[in-house]
């Protein structure tokens, strides 16, 4: 069986590092994938501070719950650092970090949860109530690590958000970027507050845009909104990407699904 991670002793800091690679599953298929039971007997034996390096596609919601839980609940500090991607199920792991750094090439995405279900209508209903009850109990760790209001999450998953370091960073997902050398404030309004900033700004400076349109040269150089926000949703241009992060990921019955649910209940 191929091992996932790799550890080093790093010795300036003293921490132990873990190199977690590719998809996070229940159970091993393919002899990669990253099981709570492979990594807990592992992160057992390393007691003190730990740097975890993540770039991963995500997979299996509760067993990305159980390492995050794992590695909130280890004893020494834990650093995350994202070297490439954090993305899905992995993201939720991204948040576990005392300290979350991104590499400025690294990725971060957030979605909601899938699942399979079959059966009749009553079934379908009860797999929908399950998925919104899955993307609360995600949206309690986004929330907990950046402090973005609840519905502003539920909407960036909904949509599929891509996030680059910047971004990011901007939004409080991460607390800083490796090898930048100042950290970039936090701080971003709320999209109530942003909508009415762009409101007045425009009842403002009326003559602006005229002039705009009047200069062909200006109007094809500025650039669209959405690429001024950057908040990427590539439905379109991430196709042949996104076939490649699905093909790792494995569906999860209804049924199995609502079994494991009524576990964390009690």
């Amino acid at each position: 069986m191929k091992k996932f991670w790799n550890w080093m002793k790093n010795e300036d800091t003293g921490a132990t590092e873990l190199y977690l690679e590719g998809p996070i599953s229940a159970e091993t298929w393919l002899g990669d994938e990253i099981t709570p039971g492979l990594f807990k007997s592992e992160l057992e034996q390393h007691p003190g501070d730990l740097t975890v390096w993540i770039c991963s596609p995500g997979g299996d919601v509760f067993a990305a719950s159980q390492i995050y839980t794992m590695l909130r609940n280890h004893k020494g500090k834990i650093t995350v650092k994202i070297d490439a991607l954090a993305a899905s199920a992995a993201s939720v792991v991204a948040m576990s970090g005392d300290e979350t750094f991104i590499s400025p090439t690294g990725m971060l995405m957030v979605h909601d949860p899938a699942c399979f279900a079959s059966g009749n209508k009553a079934d379908m209903e009860k797999a929908i109530k399950i998925l919104e009850e899955v993307k609360e109990s995600i949206i309690n760790a986004y929330e907990q690590k950046c402090h973005l209001s609840r519905s502003k999450i539920a909407k960036m998953m909904s949509e599929e958000t891509w996030l680059n370091a910047k971004k990011a960073l901007q939004l409080g997902f991460v607390d800083g970027i490796l090898f930048a050398k100042e950290k970039m404030p936090q701080a971003e309004p709320e999209e109530e507050e942003e909508e009415s900033t762009e409101e007045e700004s425009s009842e403002e400076a009326p003559d602006e845009e005229d002039d705009d349109e009047d200069d062909p040269d200006k109007k094809e150089k500025k650039p669209p909104k959405d690429m001024v926000s950057f908040s990427y949703t590539p439905a379109r241009t991430a196709a042949s990407f996104m076939q490649k992060v699905s093909a790792t990921q494995t569906g999860t019955p209804i049924a199995q699904l609502d079994k494991r649910l009524e576990l964390l209940k009690y």
